[in-house]
């Protein structure tokens, strides 16, 4: 889903969106996921691009990590961890890095965000477990979601 214009654009209100989305070598490859559309919505107000993984510590490239059980909110409460496919827990990278997001949604007074979808810290509806997507929120968009923000989410 690719949102028409969120309303935090025509307030003025700053966006947070997924830099991969914006076309920026933050994915944990390396690689983007330039969304055309999102460039263009940028002229009409301010996006700020995050990586929460990048703000969290991990380099980039990373082995790419899921969420073990359960989603993004389970994580927060403490009931499941991050892990990479070599069992390597980066549970403290994916909190430090949804506590930066929320610290600059707060500073620059953000009320919403657009999130690459499956990632285990972007995903607004769906994340990935061995591999094979499923239904649930990743570890920033969970705590973003607690916060309040409009998120929403990009394939």
């Amino acid at each position: 889903m690719l949102m028409e214009q969120p309303d935090a654009v025509s307030d003025g209100s700053p966006v947070l969106v997924s830099a991969c989305l914006l076309g920026l070598g933050t994915r944990y490859d390396g690689g983007h996921c330039l969304t055309p559309e999102l460039p263009r919505q940028a002229r009409r107000g301010v996006f700020v691009p995050v990586c929460p993984e990048q703000l969290g510590g991990l380099p980039t490239p990373r082995p790419r990590a899921e969420i073990e059980r359960g989603g993004g909110g389970d994580v927060l409460d403490g009931n499941a961890r991050v892990r990479t496919p070599e069992g390597t827990d980066v549970t403290g990278a994916f909190l430090r890095g949804a506590r930066m997001v929320c610290s600059l949604a707060d500073l620059l007074g953000a009320r919403a965000a657009v999130l690459k979808e499956g990632s285990p810290s972007c995903g607004v509806c769906r994340i990935r477990r061995d591999g094979a997507p499923m239904a649930g929120r990743g570890v920033t968009a969970a705590l973003l979601t607690r916060k309040g923000l409009r998120l929403d989410g990009v394939e």
